[in-house]
């Protein structure tokens, strides 16, 4: 007998029978409806994409956990949780193993576990009215993410519902509330689904027979009429279509690497070698007057692993790749030290004539736990010892990325830095005129580099600002303020793209709030926690 056998034992559902109101909906047909949920969020996600599913599966999980105990809630919020991530992250093990894909996972699943007890914790408040469980529906959304984006060692962020709807017209609320306000729009579109569904059920049977089918469905056509208008409500928020300030011409340089995997390391002077190859035809091709001389180059992450700083010949590399574009280079280095055993990840401008401009130099401030360090090494051997492939840890950065390279100030970020809200903030607030976002996604897939797309798309949008992701082996582009991309290359592939943007310095109001919507959002959600403790006890020691 599982959990959830032994946790539905009090309250049997009556085979072949409509639960009736006051009890949840029968384990046979919850822990489905749970799995369900799971897929339905996978498949809103690139590289899949199917958007409108994600209020779906949000939907699907209310409905499974409502009025449930919290163990069951639980369980069933960690079956949609291992249906979502385990498929999601799965590029986390193509060149790892498997161990640290299904520790991750598990992990993150353990945090839809806590939503799923919470949502049957707060079904009495939902219980109460018609409307109370769509704004819950939402709350506790924001409130998990809230959670799950910070902890343990800085939290994970991916698979927020905010990073699924690149091409819905939700995108557009980032401008307002930035990604907790479309998780929120999100959540609160699912919950007028499941209320529509549950509330419509109800009524249909408890209905008198010779009642009028339209008041009988009034129940589902409010709260579905409602979810469409929502929905489609983000067309109504004004995000411009390109920059306002100066055009600049930028260039990225996706140098490829000779195999995926995590060998590329091994490969670094190869790398390196790619990169100034591919710079120099451009070089070429700006001199043939077959393309626009750039203003900027941008390379990306890892570009550089021998630290030109310290190595002769690969500084005299980067140095020559500069002079002939005549442009400066945003390099993605990494660098040895400050001590002993440690490295940094940095974007490092590289200016023709005059070399590194150490004075430009962004340091990634929240590198990734177990991939670029090790937190509790000891205790973590005892777990896999390939945590010792970790030789030196990578230590953080203390200051944003804004790198001032002449004709634009840029926002630079690395890798998963973008899907951290206050990193890429910090940077717009910095001056940023640019967002960049420099990556390797040379140990992953497409899939992978896609999701991530996808965050630079919300970033965008959320600050009205044009952005790029430079990869070095794909997907990189061009993306306008609006979040349309441009120039996007294949994957395992050497591309250089060109394009003109125009900067902008302006302030959406999603960065003037900055980190307050989402706490109020998940200041509401634990009131409504502790609303529901309350009327909890009420119904206990109410008489009868």
């Amino acid at each position: 007998m599982t959990t959830l056998d032994r946790d539905e034992t009090r309250a049997p559902a009556v085979p072949h029978r409509p639960v009736v109101a006051g009890r949840p909906l029968p384990l046979r047909v919850a822990a489905p409806m749970a799995v369900a949920a799971g897929l339905a969020l996978l498949v809103a996600f690139p590289p899949y994409g199917v958007w409108p599913l994600a209020p779906v599966g949000v939907a699907l999980l209310a409905a499974a956990a409502h009025r449930r105990r919290l163990r069951a809630g639980a369980g069933l919020g960690f079956l949609t949780g291992v249906a979502l991530f385990a498929p999601l992250l799965a590029w986390t093990n193509l060149h790892t193993g498997y161990l640290p894909w299904v520790l991750l996972s598990l992990l993150q699943a353990g945090y839809l576990a806590l939503l799923g007890a919470a949502t049957a914790w707060v079904s009495p408040l939902a219980d109460r009215s018609r409307w109370a469980w769509p704004a819950l529906t939402g709350l506790l959304w924001v409130g998990q993410e809230a959670l799950r984006d910070r902890t343990p060692f800085g939290g994970f962020p991916w698979g927020r519902l905010a990073f699924s709807q690149d091409s819905s017209p939700l995108l557009r609320l980032a401008a307002l509330g930035g990604a907790p306000l479309v998780t929120f729009a999100v959540a609160l579109i699912g919950g007028l689904l499941v209320t529509a569904a549950w509330r419509g059920w109800a009524a249909a049977r408890t209905a008198p027979s010779g009642e009028p089918p339209a008041r009988r469905w009034l129940p589902v056509a409010v709260p579905a009429a409602v979810a469409v208008a929502l929905g489609a409500a983000g067309l109504l928020v004004p995000v411009a279509s390109a920059g306002s300030g100066a055009p600049v011409t930028v260039a990225i340089v996706q140098g490829n690497v000779p195999r995926l995997g995590l060998d590329f390391n091994a490969q670094r002077q190869a790398v390196l070698n790619n990169h100034v190859d591919a710079t120099l035809e451009l070089a070429a091709r700006v001199a043939a007057g077959a393309q626009r001389q750039p203003d900027l180059v941008v390379w990306p992450e890892n570009s550089s692993d021998i630290d030109p700083l310290r190595n002769p010949t690969a500084g005299a590399r980067i140095a020559q790749a500069a002079d002939t574009v005549r442009a400066p280079i945003l390099v993605g280095a990494v660098l040895l030290g400050p001590g002993p055993g440690e490295v940094r990840n940095a974007g490092i401008l590289w200016r023709p004539g005059t070399g590194a401009d150490l004075s430009q130099l962004y340091t990634k401030r929240h590198p990734v736990p177990f991939a670029e360090y090790v937190p509790l090494r000891d205790i973590a051997r005892m777990v896999s010892k390939q945590v010792d492939l970790i030789r030196n840890d990578f230590v953080p950065g203390s200051t944003p990325g804004v790198v001032r390279a002449g004709p634009a100030v840029l926002g630079d970020v690395i890798c998963f830095e973008v899907a951290y809200d206050e990193v890429v903030r910090d940077t717009v607030t910095g001056g940023a005129q640019l967002l960049v976002v420099q990556t390797n996604n040379a140990t992953f897939d497409v899939a992978e580099a896609r999701q991530q797309l996808a965050m630079v798309r919300l970033r965008a949008v959320e600050h009205g600002r044009p952005a790029l992701m430079a990869s070095t082996v794909g997907v990189s582009g061009f993306v306008a303020p609006d979040g349309r991309v441009s120039d996007a290359t294949g994957f395992n592939t050497r591309e250089v793209v060109v394009r003109e943007m125009r900067l902008d310095d302006g302030r959406t109001l999603a960065t003037r709030l900055g980190w307050w919507p989402e706490l109020a959002l998940a200041g509401l959600a634990t009131a409504a926690l502790v609303g529901a403790a309350v009327l909890r006890r009420r119904q206990r020691i109410l008489p009868g």
